[in-house]
């Protein structure tokens, strides 16, 4: 650690030594400061770039600059004839104050673009190149280097806190509905500038009559050389592990010209590197940006597949994956734009987890699972969008995706108190959405823009559950001689004079909706306008299913439950609350007007607004039972926008929205979660209201080198839709229904992140705040809920383009659950260091290593720890060489098996998750 200390301190000394300050203030010819102007500094003896710099609000600049030395100095503001003058510098700052004149010619443009940073409006350009020292290989390597811009734990592209909603390649779109396509596949050598688009519309018409400041997109700008060619790689690996022997072959092709372009990545491996997993998947298709503001309804359709889990290689011990992805766009003219993508993507892994469960109610008996799963999926997607823009004031757009999936999986569970389990899932859902937009400006003063979307979804579980059973001990006095599930199959009807308990049951759940609202913006003058909008949603479910015992010579048994108990008290003595089928049908109406207003006033942007509802609800069950909710609602709104500079901004805003359930909690015949857990709709839910309030601040200042966002919310939540669980007397089978809950739900969330450039330097300071208070019925008993989260992050590393760089940061976490069924509280705390380092070592050799330890202690004590190393050895004969050799080793200190910690309203979780075993690869990569 000594030594480490000391070469960072003769890193921080060389870099400082020998330097001089160049300042000044940057005006126009009539004596007004400007903001944002780009200072550069080019070494005349090297030609390359010493320096450079922006000017703050007030004009002011400053530049660090060797000593005794000579720079050519460039001030230029676009719009501005630039100041360019010669500055020899001794040992004694320099103080320089510059004006710029008018000049249509706009020469400053070329200027700008050598700038490694450029703020114009509301995008920020980045100069790919100036972020690089060789070591990149994709265009995630060098996004984790710009400042302003973070990689999230889920791989997702996040600026100033907010998540990326889609990448662009030359303004084209690229895989729509996931951003991690891009990220991990173009490759950096092919990018020229990155574009961070803020207050991102779709629609150049609406982007001056909406706040889209929440909305963020990055477009790529491809190098010249990489345009009208053919660019990319094709990677070819084996290796070896303590299981198995590995392979892997990644192409990654493109094709891009200003008519079409073409996109294909292909993938097969078993080396963990998923490159698209099945929460991926589930996002490509579903995800169209709707251009208008939310209007204050959610219906929270619910997925009704299989517990399937994600798998990577710090949760899984074995995954396969196989891709094939195409990617095209196609502009016959200027007005027409055609694109979409297919791919198909499969998955199989292999998972062992060993939870140890601590449930809150002190009755029910904790338990050790110890759960091995092996999964497989097949998901097939596809896009296809059309884009007509006829003019300015005419834009057309049609799009339909779909998703088509076959997945099945098998776990073998061991459990402390229900013994041995066997369980087997399948599924064959798909999804299909459409969308269609126009947007018409009548003038300036009227535009209009028309919304259609439609959802058809189809999902199929099968279910089948095995459970050990003595049938020789069902009536045992005692409890503990018993069969865990022993009560629990009384209850549930079953026949138990059976070696096993073979449950199996059979879903359909169908959905079908329709939203649509036309929107219509009255600009009433420079600073303000109406939005006045008019729409509808209706939804249509249908929910069937059926819980049966299989016996042993092959029968089935349709049982007689009791397992739900009754209300109390019961507002339908004679209806029979543990019905093993289900038919039940959902419909829902939404019909709604608002009214928004939008006035622009000095730094302040005010959208105060509401909409007017008409909520028609009604479910029928087993085509006997009928259940109607008709009301009506107004939902108040606010936004207040407070830009201080063009890059910093405080946003305020409020809303009330109300949030409806589907069929899944709705049909009230018992359903099988899972061999434990036994649920029943309630029919008569009614919708939960929420009131949400955020604050939001961020500054990217370009001036001081910093980056600061901040973001703060709160929800309350009346009527929100909870559990009513019981727990089996002495068992951990438990069964639930829906109620709407007496009380109000709480949530505060607060995050804040500051990022600081220093010279080659970069640091980050971070912290979240989460509050979540909740309630719950276990066992009929009123449950308060209270977790607080506590972070702090933080991180100091290098960006040197002819020297290693590292990174080093350090997490720590403070977890604390109380429940009013507990005498003591639950805290845990995380600590969670980690280090990076790599380097371009005489322009061949690109060595990169990453180590990370974790260690988790409950209430003072250290209960485990465990640490990741990976590394890779690549050369090259030089940066343009076609050929790269590189060694690969993952997880090298062979750690096998990583803890997480998990609170829920039932219980508090430790679970042990077995991960892939040291793996070492030696790969081969060909670049185009």
């Amino acid at each position: 650690m000594k030594k480490i200390i000391f070469i960072a301190i003769l890193m921080v000394t060389w870099v400082s030594g020998a330097q001089i300050k160049l300042s000044g203030v940057v005006k126009d010819s009539i004596g007004e400061p400007l903001e944002m102007a780009n200072v550069l500094a080019i070494n005349k003896a090297t030609k390359k770039m010493a320096s450079y710099g922006f000017t703050d609000a007030k004009g002011n600049y400053k530049l660090e600059l060797g000593a005794n030395a000579s720079f050519e100095i460039k001030i230029s503001y676009v719009g501005m004839k630039s100041a360019d003058f010669i500055l020899e510098t001794k040992t004694t700052d320099v103080v320089k104050n510059v004006i710029l004149k008018d000049d249509n010619s706009l020469k400053g443009i070329n200027i700008v673009s050598k700038m490694p940073v450029t703020i114009k409006g509301d995008t920020i350009i980045y100069n790919a190149d100036s972020f690089q020292n060789g070591t990149e290989r994709k265009l995630e390597d060098v996004l984790k280097k710009l400042p302003g811009v973070e990689i999230n734990a889920l791989g997702e592209i996040e600026v100033e806190g907010k998540k990326v909603e889609k990448i662009m390649i030359d303004g084209k779109e690229f895989f729509s509905g996931d951003t991690k396509l891009a990220s991990k596949n173009i490759p950096s050598s092919a990018v020229d500038k990155i574009q961070v688009l803020r207050n991102y519309s779709n629609v150049s018409q609406l982007s001056g009559v909406q706040n889209n400041q929440d909305r963020v997109a990055l477009n790529i700008k491809l190098k010249e050389g990489k345009k009208n060619f053919w660019f990319g790689d094709i990677t070819a690996g084996a290796g070896d592990s303590p299981d198995t022997e590995l392979y892997l072959f990644q192409p990654k092709l493109f094709y891009y010209s200003p008519k079409y372009t073409l996109n294909v990545i292909g993938d097969v491996n078993n080396i963990g590197d998923v490159v698209i997993s099945r929460r991926d998947a589930r996002s490509f298709g579903g995800s169209f940006q709707s251009q208008s503001p939310s209007n204050g309804t959610n219906i929270n359709i619910a997925d009704a597949g299989i517990g399937f889990l994600n798998a990577s290689a710090r949760n899984a011990n074995r995954i396969e994956t196989k891709l094939s992805a195409l990617n095209f766009s196609y502009s016959p003219n200027p007005k027409l734009d055609l694109s979409g993508f297919l791919i198909w993507s499969g998955n199989s892994n292999g998972q062992r987890n060993i939870n140890n469960i601590d449930y809150i109610d002190p009755e029910t008996p904790d338990d050790l699972v110890d759960n091995q799963t092996s999964q497989t999926s097949n998901t097939g997607l596809f896009r296809l969008s059309t884009a007509y823009k006829k003019n300015f004031n005419n834009q057309l757009n049609y799009n339909i995706a779909g998703r088509f999936s076959n997945e099945f999986t098998n776990e073998t569970i061991i459990s402390r108190v229900l013994s041995d389990i066997a369980v087997k899932e399948n599924t064959t859902p798909f999804t299909i959405n459409q969308d269609f937009s126009y947007f018409y400006t009548a003038n300036e003063n009227n535009i209009f823009a028309l919304e259609v979307k439609h959802l058809l979804q189809d999902e199929d579980p099968f279910y089948i559950a095995s459970l050990e059973n003595d049938p020789n001990n069902n009536d045992a006095a005692s409890s503990d001689d018993r069969d865990g599930f022993d009560d629990a199959a009384l209850a549930l009807g079953l026949d138990r004079s059976l070696t096993f308990y073979n449950l199996e049951q059979d879903r359909r759940v169908k959905t079908n909706q329709l939203d649509a609202k036309l929107d219509y913006y009255y600009i009433l003058n420079k600073k303000s306008n109406l939005n006045i909008v008019a729409g509808t949603i209706l939804s249509s479910q249908n929910f069937d299913s059926r819980l049966f015992q299989l016996l042993e010579n092959g029968a089935v048994l349709d049982p007689s439950p009791n397992i739900i108990p009754d209300p109390d008290p019961n507002p339908y003595p004679n209806r029979d609350y543990n019905k093993t089928t289900n038919n039940a049908e959902y419909n829902f109406t939404d019909i709604y007007a608002g009214l928004r207003y939008r006035l622009k006033n000095g730094i302040f942007t005010f959208t105060p607004g509401f909409t007017v509802h008409s909520y028609n609800s009604n479910n029928t069950q087993y085509g006997t039972e009928f259940f109607k909710d008709k009301f009506e609602k107004i939902l108040p709104e606010f936004e207040v926008v407070a830009q201080f500079k063009t890059s910093e901004s405080l946003t305020f805003t409020y809303k009330e929205e109300v949030n409806f359930t589907d069929v899944n909690k709705i049909a009230r015949g018992i359903v099988a979660n899972s061999y434990n857990s036994f649920f029943a709709g309630n029919s008569e839910l009614v919708n939960a209201s929420f009131h949400n309030l955020s604050l939001f601040y961020r500054s990217f200042n370009l001036f001081n080198g910093s980056n600061v966002f901040a973001r703060v919310s709160y929800s309350k939540t009346a009527d929100q839709v909870n559990s009513n669980t019981n727990f089996q007397p002495g068992s951990v089978v438990s069964s639930s229904s829906s109620i709407n809950s007496p009380f109000d739900n709480e949530n505060l969330n607060a995050f804040a992140r500051l990022g600081k450039t220093i010279k080659k330097f970069r640091m980050s300071l971070g912290g979240n705040f989460a509050y979540n208070k909740s309630y719950q019925f276990i066992n009929e008993s009123e449950n308060t809920n209270e977790n607080i989260t506590r972070g702090v992050n933080t991180s100091i590393g290098t960006n040197f383009t002819k020297a290693p760089n590292f990174s080093l940061s350090y997490n720590v976490t403070f977890s604390d659950q109380s429940n009013s069924a507990r005498e003591a509280d639950v805290k845990f705390i995380t600590h969670a260091p980690s280090i990076n380092f790599d380097a371009y070592i005489w322009n061949s050799l690109t060595v990169k290593s990453n180590f990370s330890f974790t260690e988790q202690r409950q209430n003072g004590a250290a209960t485990n720890s465990f640490q990741i190393w990976n590394a890779s050895l690549a050369y090259r004969k030089n940066k343009d060489a076609k050929f790269e050799y590189e060694l690969v080793g993952d997880n090298l200190l062979a750690t096998g098996s990583e803890v997480s910690v998990n609170q829920n309203i039932i219980s508090f979780n430790v679970n042990e998750r077995f991960i892939l075993p040291r793996f070492v690869s030696l790969r081969v990569r060909y670049q185009l």
